[in-house]
């Protein structure tokens, strides 16, 4: 079996100290992908920056405190890249990938974009960037008999149960039809398979990302925005998908979830 976890930390330093560690301690995870990390290496704690029983590759930020993207895995990377080819963003801290035996994983940390401004021209233009590169990285796995899954927060929600309110939202980065047409591509043209969607297709949600403010927790109103994207063939080994949702609003050391995918 191979378990796949990603998850959003919020700032990897602050996720330590609330329970980050304690939950990596724990977990079956045999990779974990970060993404929001917000710093170099040399400012993690070294035991989040090299934890016991764990290799890890960082890609921080060149912008300093912003984005950056990890990766933790049981087994020594053959390899590891960061970025993917693009000019513009190879040093945002926004991708990183590694090949394991017979797949690739990567964490992906898309921009999140704001309706009106320049971080909505910046979002489309990374994903004007990636589709390619997605394109690219399927077709040259499948040639060479690999895998791939493209874990991490996504920043879109694809469909209607894939947010609370999603009638409040459809002017809202995240939810604008442009936004989620693309994600249609990557699935249809890129041939990636949503697998946490696969496996529970008639499911609202479930959710990996509830606002701070309100109480959005407590009433489970949140966006399905952290996926793990995967070729088809590692899809049809996928054996379980779960969010890990905390027992209450105290005990989260994000504002996101691990999603977590089981493959045979």
């Amino acid at each position: 079996m191979l378990t796949v976890t990603s998850v959003n930390v919020n700032g990897l330093r602050a996720a330590a100290k609330k329970g980050f560690v304690e939950w990596l301690a724990g977990t079956d995870a045999d990779v974990v992908c970060l993404q929001e990390v917000r710093a170099e290496p040399g400012q993690l704690p070294e035991a989040v920056r090299r934890p016991d029983g764990w290799f890890t590759a960082h890609a921080p930020a060149q912008a300093k405190g912003r984005a950056g993207v990890s990766l933790y895995t049981r087994r020594e990377p053959d390899e590891v890249r960061t970025g993917f080819g693009s000019a513009e963003f190879d040093g945002s801290g926004r991708y990183i990938e590694a090949d394991l035996p017979g797949i690739t994983v990567a964490s992906l940390y898309l921009p999140s974009g704001e309706v009106g401004t320049e971080r909505q021209d910046e979002k489309y233009r990374f994903m004007d960037a990636f589709l390619p590169y997605l394109r690219e990285l399927r077709a040259r796995s499948a040639e060479t008999g690999r895998e791939v899954v493209v874990c991490g927060d996504w920043n879109i929600a694809h469909r209607e149960a894939d947010l609370k309110n999603w009638r409040a939202n459809r002017r809202n980065a995240g939810f604008l039809p442009e936004e989620r047409a693309w994600l249609s591509r990557v699935l249809d043209e890129a041939e990636y398979v949503d697998v946490v969607r696969a496996l529970h297709p008639e499911q609202e949600g479930p959710y990996s990302w509830w606002s701070y403010r309100g109480r959005a927790f407590d009433n489970d109103s949140g966006w399905r925005i952290d996926y793990q994207m995967v070729t088809r063939g590692l899809a049809e080994r996928a054996v379980k998908a779960f969010v890990e949702r905390a027992a209450a609003h105290e005990e989260r050391w994000s504002d996101h979830a691990p999603v977590t995918v089981v493959f045979e």
